[in-house]
């Protein structure tokens, strides 16, 4: 299993509450997590803000005549402004445009001007009308190929030429204009075309993955490290084991891409005899499928835009308004935009890719499908839903597999591409008498089983995913409720169990455990904000400034996005005053980052906020003459601090005991008078001169002191 390169990682930092200074060279207020188009997202924040899109779909990506008249070959009229109004009217703030380059470049992988200024044209058309826009390369026949795996060094150049020519065209768009580098990579063709990958293929992809990021960040532009760039696993699958090829570039703005017509039974298979009914087992095999996505990458904070899903229209429009309400509830709880799929196939001799919402020539939505979409702006209106919340899911309590009825205990590789015996165990001993109630559980290393049950005969295969996996452990669990509900039949025909591969895997243990228990999952009360570290440099001081009730404890840390995320700990005491400023010096944090992130993680006062940060020190420390305490301000309680630092050094001096105890910084700030002397009554002294207005200014030396 390949293994993604961002991971979240604690550090313990310095304890910096006692440093301070002031020397602001530039003063920026609190920015909160809402933020305006004008401000410097987080990859996050852009895709929260997306919430959900509109794929124009069959039109730009279409492969068919020449010139321009490619936009049109697949028999859906030209996009239009009319055509995006009536897209954000419905509710959408979100456009994406497949758009195929291969017929429209030369023999040096030039862009047609002709091509490239109808695709601007069609990207204003949303983007000017206050819509995030993703742009990407669909339907490139020298990317889907057989020979994806060994090809790389043939597809590199051009991949990189045709994202150089888009990136330098659309430099100064800024964040709501979004790339997606490629459209379902996979080896076209071949009998693992949608699952089971080869890992030369996989590499392939993750490599063309990496060359289409450094190339964007090349161009220069206002946005290049902070445009979002999407990139898909083998297929842009949602299938557990080829999402975990995925190896996410390492940069803090680029989320997966991934596809997710879901569950497939009920979506897009015309096999299926009747889509009238949204069962219980679609539903449980929607919400497994879809918590997948959120464990392999929004758990592990990567961000995640859904480029494609739907349910093809079988006239069924009740269900499939069932079925848009779970979808949406899900991936809203998750924090995933959707991007809904429309081609607008109304009447589509082939009923699995009946995709039709907007009737394009009209600008009308058709009466069942519009439907589905209500549905879905529905949920997304639903306030008791919140963005995000469900970012860890369900967490449980498992027993331990050791524990159970242990049905296979041997080691057994098994491989996708040794179909078709050779990706699954042998069938083993499993009767519903002994699953009901309880959990399977497999120890594994490799990709993610999934798990069959079949009858007596060996028939009715009924495949299973797991609901929760252990990854510290290798654990895969599989409920039997989802087996009640996706079993077609009397359960009590359940006999026999396999587990099954798409990848390669290893599996040392199969167990039937006892059901797990749901517990609590952990109340995050971080708060959060923002910092723009654009302009700071290495010899500054970050100076975070809070506000709360006076001795209250406070911790929290800065985090960035380096290698890996790190975190710089800090902790403090708010002071008498109801403030407290916190110093990290910017050299703690690499030049490269441009963005990191305050976090208050505990607090006695849970009103406590941050109100600001500020940059201190221009080329090193400055001394503020007189500022003993640090505030930014000179007054009488500076005075008070250095007399106090005097009679009471072991409570108030450099080494004190209470929280407003003076500090390095405090002491160079205090010698006012005759610096160079130390810190004498007499600098307390000359504080209360300026107070009085006796003297204009601090210092104080030689014969004025």
């Amino acid at each position: 299993m390949s293994e993604n390169k961002k991971t979240a990682k604690r550090i313990v930092g310095l304890s910096v509450a006692a440093m301070c200074m002031f020397s602001a060279v530039r003063l920026v207020p609190f920015s909160p997590v809402e933020t305006e188009a004008a401000d410097v997202m987080t990859a996050f924040e852009i895709t929260e803000n997306m919430k959900i899109g509109w794929n124009y779909g069959n039109s730009l990506d279409a492969t068919g005549g020449s010139g321009l008249a490619t936009e049109t070959s697949w028999g859906n009229p030209k996009a239009t402004q009319e055509m995006m109004d009536a897209v954000k009217a419905k509710g959408f703030n979100t456009v994406r445009l497949p758009t195929t380059w291969y017929p429209h470049l030369d023999s040096n992988n030039n862009i047609d001007p002709e091509w490239m200024a109808r695709v601007h044209e069609v990207v204003d058309y949303a983007y000017k009308n206050d819509m995030y826009v993703i742009l990407n390369l669909h339907h490139e026949e020298w990317i889907n190929r057989a020979d994806i795996g060994t090809a790389y060094d043939e597809m590199s150049p051009k991949l990189k030429a045709v994202w150089k020519q888009i990136a330098e065209e659309f430099k100064d768009y800024d964040q709501h204009l979004i790339f997606e580098g490629m459209n379902e990579p996979r080896a076209v063709g071949t009998d693992h075309e949608w699952w089971g990958p080869k890992q030369d293929e996989v590499d392939t992809i993750n490599k063309l993955n990496q060359d289409f990021v450094d190339t964007v960040r090349s161009v220069e532009s206002p946005y290049k490290d902070t445009r979002l760039l999407m990139c898909p696993p083998y297929c842009a699958s949602s299938d557990s084991s080829m999402m975990a090829t995925l190896v996410v570039p390492d940069d803090d703005y680029v989320a997966a891409s991934i596809h997710a017509y879901s569950p497939y039974g009920f979506t897009m298979d015309k096999t299926v005899a009747d889509h009238s009914t949204f069962s219980e087992a679609y539903a449980t095999e929607l919400e497994t499928i879809l918590n997948g996505i959120r464990k392999q990458f929004i758990e592990k904070d990567i961000p995640v835009v859904l480029g494609e899903f739907s349910a093809s229209n079988f006239n069924n429009t009740e269900a499939r308004c069932e079925w848009a309400e779970k979808y949406i509830s899900l991936m809203k709880g998750y924090g995933i935009p959707c991007v809904l799929w429309d081609n607008d196939a109304r009447g589509n001799s082939d009923q699995s890719e009946a995709h039709d919402y907007l009737n394009r020539d009209t600008l009308e939505w058709y009466e069942d499908s519009g439907q589905v979409v209500d549905k879905m702006m529905e949920v997304l209106a639903d306030d008791s839903i919140v963005w995000g919340s469900q970012k860890y899911g369900k967490q449980y309590d498992h027993e331990d597999i050791t524990k159970g009825n242990i049905i296979l205990n041997e080691t057994v590789t098994i491989d996708a591409a040794n179909t078709p015996n050779g990706n699954c165990t042998e069938g083993l001993n499993a009767t519903w008498k002994e699953l009901e109630g309880g959990d399977v559980a497999i120890k594994f290393t490799g990709d993610a089983p999934v798990i069959a049950v079949v009858d007596g005969a060996w028939d009715n295969w009924t495949e299973i995913q797991a609901y929760d996996i252990d990854e510290k452990n290798g654990i895969a669990y599989y409920s039997s409720d989802t087996i009640k509900s996706a079993w077609s039949g009397d359960v009590s025909a359940i006999e026999h169990l396999f587990a099954r591969t798409n990848g390669k895997t290893t599996i040392e243990m199969i167990s039937i455990i006892g059901g797990a228990e749901v517990i609590d999952p952990p109340v995050d009360n971080t708060k959060k904000y923002k910092l723009d570290l654009t302009g700071s440099n290495s010899t500054q001081m970050i100076a975070l400034y809070f506000e709360g009730k006076a001795g209250s404890v406070i911790n929290g840390c800065i985090g960035y996005m380096g290698d890996e995320w790190t975190n710089i700990e800090w902790d403090g005491v708010i002071r008498n005053d109801g403030t407290l400023m916190i110093t990290i010096p910017r050299s703690n944090i690499p030049d490269s980052v441009t963005s990191a992130e305050a976090q208050i993680w505990w607090c006695d006062d849970a009103d406590a906020e941050m109100v600001e940060y500020r940059f201190l020190g221009t080329g090193g420390p400055s001394i503020v003459y007189g500022d003993s305490n640090c505030d930014g301000t000179i007054d009488m309680s500076d005075a008070v601090l250095i007399m106090q630092s005097l009679s009471n050094p072991d409570k108030y001096g450099l080494e004190g005991s209470e929280p407003t105890h003076i500090t390095e910084w405090g002491m160079q700030n205090a010698d006012c008078c005759n610096p160079g002397d130390g810190v004498t009554n007499e600098d307390a002294l000359a504080i209360q001169k300026l107070r009085l207005e006796l003297i204009d200014s601090l210092p104080l030396s030689g014969s004025a002191a």
